[in-house]
Parts: structure tokens; C-alpha cells; sequence
């Protein structure tokens, strides 16, 4: 680590003997440390090109969004790689991808929803953060993920693997699969938005869990990160993702299914946070499709884990033989759940718009 540490600070001038390095974060993508250097603090990151295999298109997307935001918004925290000393912003030793970042001093993240206060902050975060780029032109930005949330894709992969995949992991999860099929009308109503001039392509951040926003100390939020995965996309995905990773107390790798439930509050707090800022940037059709938004994410992670499961893992990393299956009946309980409330959250929406 040392070894690793010295060359590639180096690259950005900086160094000494006393540089201390804290692994931090519960991200399952990036390795990322909190590198302390006598009195200056920053953050490290390897980049897994496993999954973006192209982290150059990372790099020129944060750029091109940084420099827009610095010319038309330049108050807003825009948290992007240093520079290297070779005007670079990632730094390659052993063949793997490193950038650094600073620290933003007195700042912090959370890991999970427990309250609705944090839940309406990163939603407002996530919906100013799109509401800024708004002018920006999205179609600038390199695909980092192809067909990331495509869901049409998805299902078809997903059919794809219950003909083709391990037989006797089809036979085990067929209840499982039938009651997948069953909802393919989600899929449907996809291909029909894709189809509808009324849904525009926007700056979408397609990641929204909460540990992706920055907080200070009051718990007001600063701005999102890990922008990674920022590419043209639908307002579906980030509502969405945020509706699936922020409503039950629990998340998909709870095995105790009793523990899944849907918290009306935290719905509420989404709801109000995004379009808070997102209500003059969103069209009389795009604001139907708020309850639609969490079905679309909560139904596409659950098939992704059943194909996974039925193709033997080769995606998501399983620590044990039932692990995909689990995340995959922990989703689809999810999703049930959800359905459940329709009448309530469609109720909602339509006295808030």
C-alpha cells in the first residue's frame, strides 16, 4: 500500500513520510481511502474498470460538466478530480485506474434512510443537480455503462436466461419466475415512455442511493458524487433508484423478508424533495409517472438478480449459493409491497401536482 501510495501521490506532487491512508465507504464498485498528508486530507479511489471500461469517459464527462457548471452555476459545490502534474486526472499504476479528490471539510454521508429529513435532502440534491444541467446538451456525454438501465434489454436477458440458463436453478426458482412474468407490463409501459416524445433525455445521475450525496453538519445537503454513472437519462431512473434503496428500513440482502416494508413518510420525502426542484423542468406527462418510477427500478434490479442467479452468478458476486436468488425474491417482496400503496401514493401525488 505504501508502495502504491507513493507513486501515484507522487504524481500530483505530493508526498512525505507521513501520509496515512483509511479505507472508507460501503460502495461495491470502487476501492476508495481517505489519504491524510500532515494537515491536508483527500480522497483516493481505484476505479474498477471491470465495470467501466472505458475510465478515460468518466474523466472527460466530469470535465465537461464541470467546466459548464463553473461558467452558468459556479456557487454550486462541484466535487471533480485533481489534476495530476500532467494536467491528468487519473493516474495508472499495476494497470489499475487511480484519481484523487479532495476532502470537503466538515462534510459527511450516510449509509441508510432513517428519517424522512435526509431522504427530502438528497432528493432535492439529486433533482438540482439535473435542474442545473438542464441547458447542458446530454447527448455530450459518453455512454460509462451501455444499456445501464434499459429495461427492455433487461427483461429480454432475463427470458434469455430461464430458457438457456442452469436447469436445475430454473426448476428452483420458478415460482419466482412466474411471478416475475407476471409483471412484464412494467416492461411494457417502459418501451411506451421511450416511445413518448413527452419523456426527455436529461443530465441523470442513474445511482441515487444516499450515500452518493454529501451533507453537512446541520444535515442540509451539499451536492451529489460519485458521478460515475452520469449519462443521458430518463427522470424514472434517479426517482426511481432513490424509491428502492430508500423505502424499506431494509435492503436487498435482508434475508429476513418479515423486515421488508414500504415507510409512507419516506415516499413523501422523495416525492417533495425532487420536484421541489424538478416541477418547472418536467412535463404535464413526466409527473403521471412518478409511482411508475419506482416500480421500474424495484422490478428491474429484481430480474437482474434472477437472470444472475439463473446464469450461474456471473454478474453480482455472491457470498453463498442462494445469495442472487435472495436478492431476487428481497425485490420482488419489495415490489409487491409497493404495488400495495398505489392508491395512497397516486392520491398524493395528485395534490401535490
Amino acid at each position: 500500500m505504501q508502495q502504491l501510495l507513493q507513486t501515484v501521490l507522487a504524481e500530483y506532487g505530493i508526498g512525505g513520510n507521513n501520509v496515512k491512508a483509511d479505507a472508507i465507504g460501503s460502495g461495491l464498485i470502487h476501492a476508495t481511502w481517505k489519504i491524510t498528508v500532515e494537515q491536508e486530507c483527500y480522497i483516493l479511489q481505484k476505479v474498477n474498470h471491470s465495470v467501466f471500461a472505458d475510465p478515460q469517459a468518466i474523466s472527460d464527462n466530469i470535465k465537461r460538466m464541470g467546466s459548464y457548471l463553473q461558467l452558468h452555476h459556479p456557487q454550486y459545490l462541484f466535487v471533480e478530480p485533481i489534476a495530476t502534474l500532467h494536467e491528468s486526472t487519473l493516474v495508472i499504476y499495476n494497470e489499475e485506474f487511480y484519481r484523487l479528490f479532495p476532502f470537503v471539510k466538515k462534510s459527511h454521508t450516510y449509509n441508510v434512510v432513517n428519517a424522512k429529513e435526509p431522504a427530502k435532502e438528497a432528493a432535492a440534491q439529486f433533482g438540482r443537480f439535473t435542474k442545473l444541467l438542464s441547458q447542458f446538451d446530454s447527448s455530450q456525454l459518453k455512454i460509462t455503462i451501455p444499456s445501464f438501465h434499459d429495461l427492455d434489454l433487461r427483461y429480454q436477458q432475463f427470458l434469455h436466461a430461464v430458457e438457456n440458463g442452469n436447469s436445475q436453478r430454473i426448476k428452483f426458482a420458478d415460482a419466482l419466475i412466474q411471478k416475475l412474468m407476471s409483471f412484464s407490463r412494467i416492461t411494457d409501459e417502459y418501451i411506451q415512455i421511450k416511445n413518448n416524445p413527452s419523456f426527455r433525455l436529461r443530465v441523470t445521475h442513474h445511482d441515487t442511493k444516499i450515500s452518493n450525496v454529501l451533507f453537512n453538519e446541520e444535515g442540509k445537503g451539499l451536492c451529489v458524487i460519485d458521478l460515475d454513472t452520469v449519462m443521458p437519462g430518463y427522470f424514472i431512473s434517479d426517482v426511481g433508484d432513490m424509491m428502492r434503496t430508500y423505502l424499506s428500513p431494509v435492503s436487498e440482502e435482508e434475508q429476513d423478508f418479515s423486515k421488508i416494508e414500504i415507510r409512507e413518510e419516506i415516499y413523501r420525502a422523495i416525492i417533495e424533495g425532487y420536484y421541489t426542484e424538478m416541477r418547472n423542468e418536467l412535463t404535464r406527462e413526466e409527473k403521471k409517472y412518478f409511482f411508475y418510477a419506482g416500480e421500474f427500478m424495484i422490478y428491474m434490479q429484481a430480474i437482474r438478480f434472477l437472470t444472475d442467479f439463473l446464469n450461474d452468478d456471473l454478474y453480482y458476486t455472491a457470498a453463498y449459493h442462494l445469495h442472487n436468488y435472495n436478492r431476487a425474491f428481497n425485490q420482488t417482496m419489495l415490489l409487491e409491497k409497493y404495488m400495495t400503496a398505489k392508491e395512497r401514493f397516486l392520491q398524493y401525488n395528485a395534490s401535490l401536482f
